[in-house]
């Protein structure tokens, strides 16, 4: 990282917390950002030929409305539930009678107090409540459906799902329709995803002013926490932090271990930032101040990846093309591999998922990238029996014309 580059990044952090940039005050309209959200469900229940839509995933309820309640708690309990219906009315079920929640959100028409029938909430009383949920369900999908029974739905147990399907309706996979609804962001989203970033860049910066030997993971990892918070975002997906030999093989969550001198450090942020907008990219450092022959190696291999495969990217490609013009890894890094080459993001990850080359035809699935996807763009490099691995990721929009980065922070250039 250049000493120009570390100056911008400080020089943003410091507007932020003298004011400059108040989170409070959104860059954009948040209604128009509603409304298209809420037409983007509508025009995929159409070509599904639902008159319904039944939402429980609590980042899917947060597209569709916006309204908030406790999200992380609610996304484990069947407690909080958005019906949208296709020619008629939204209705947020929520966890108890909070209606202040929901003031002033236009997409709203109905609030109402959901009869909840997880178990730890109802108990032996579940398939009493349940029936009282679905009798409601039912009833507005006949006053609004025009004679359509079929009701789509993200995510429910089979108690809930039984109970509706007994009254007469036809119950129809919900995630194919948000998860290609969200795909494309409009601008005033592209805005508000762009405060995230700025949050999360931010959020980086305080790791790496942090970080020296004798740190252990989880310190380090929770100044991520500290500044999200700080600066309006709201909590962070994973824990994907790890330093020295617990890089190589990836997916190890931070911990307790003291970070050493010359130890490469890895991580992945999976930042919910301000106005509910995940920011997800990589970066990796050396704690010290010259990194090894091999730690460059795997850094540069890591970032050739990266550059390749953002320079393939362009609207009206198929998922199967990019997947073949993407950089073909070296055998010794093959084994250990990302999971996936380049996938969406946007309240969280999303559609799509696009998977290496290698096995495209066991596991990916074909799709078309289009104008308005803000897609990650994956890399892992670490060999079989290797000491550590480079984990990096950028964040790209994809336009008519191309794409453009919408992470800016720094590589460490040194490392290349």
């Amino acid at each position: 990282m250049t000493l120009n580059s570390v100056q911008a990044v400080k020089a943003k952090q410091e507007a932020r917390q003298h004011g400059a940039m108040e989170f409070s005050q959104a860059p954009v309209d948040l209604d128009v950002v509603r409304r298209y959200r809420l037409q983007r469900l509508r025009k995929k229940m159409e070509e599904h030929d639902v008159a319904g839509l039944l939402l429980f995933n609590q980042i899917n309820t947060r597209y569709a409305v916006d309204a908030t309640n406790m999200q992380v708690w609610c996304s484990h309990y069947e407690t909080r539930c958005v019906f949208v219906s296709l020619d008629g009315p939204v209705i947020l079920f929520d966890y108890a009678n909070h209606p202040h929640l929901a003031e002033d959100i236009p997409t709203i028409d109905e609030y109402r107090s959901m009869p909840s029938f997880y178990f730890f909430g109802a108990g032996t009383r579940a398939e009493d409540f349940v029936k009282e949920f679905s009798a409601q369900i039912v009833d507005l999908m006949k006053n609004h459906g025009g004679g359509n029974r079929r009701l789509a739905i993200d995510c429910l147990s089979h108690i809930g799902c039984d109970a509706l399907r007994e009254c007469g309706l036809e119950l129809v996979e919900g995630e194919q329709i948000t998860e290609t609804a969200r795909a494309v962001k409009s601008e005033e989203e592209l805005v508000l995803m762009q405060a995230s970033m700025d949050v999360c860049e931010a959020s980086v910066q305080a790791m790496r002013d942090a970080l020296q030997p004798g740190i252990t993971e989880n310190a380090l990892w929770a100044k991520l926490h500290e500044t999200n918070i700080r600066l309006g975002g709201e909590w962070i997906e994973t824990r994907l932090l790890s330093s020295g030999p617990r890089t190589n093989p990836w997916f190890r969550e931070c911990s307790m271990r003291t970070i050493e001198k010359n130890d490469m450090v890895s991580f992945d942020t999976d930042l919910i930032g301000p106005y509910g907008y995940c920011s997800d990219f990589s970066r990796a450092w050396v704690c010290g101040d010259k990194p090894s022959d091999e730690q460059r190696r795997l850094f540069s291999k890591a970032y050739e990846q990266i550059q390749h495969n953002i320079s393939v990217l362009k609207a009206g490609m198929s998922f199967r093309e990019v997947s073949e013009k993407c950089w073909p890894i070296p055998d010794e890094f093959l084994s250990h591999r990302y999971s996936s080459l380049i996938h969406g993001v946007g309240l969280a990850d999303e559609y799509p998922n696009i998977k290496h080359w290698q096995e495209f035809e066991s596991k990916g699935y074909d799709g078309i990238i289009e104008p308005g996807m803000v897609l990650c763009v994956e890399s892992f490099i670490g060999a079989e029996g290797g000491r550590e691995g480079v984990k990096l990721e950028e964040q790209v929009v994809v336009t008519e014309k191309g794409v453009e980065r919408q992470s800016s922070y720094p590589y460490e250039m040194e490392m290349l």
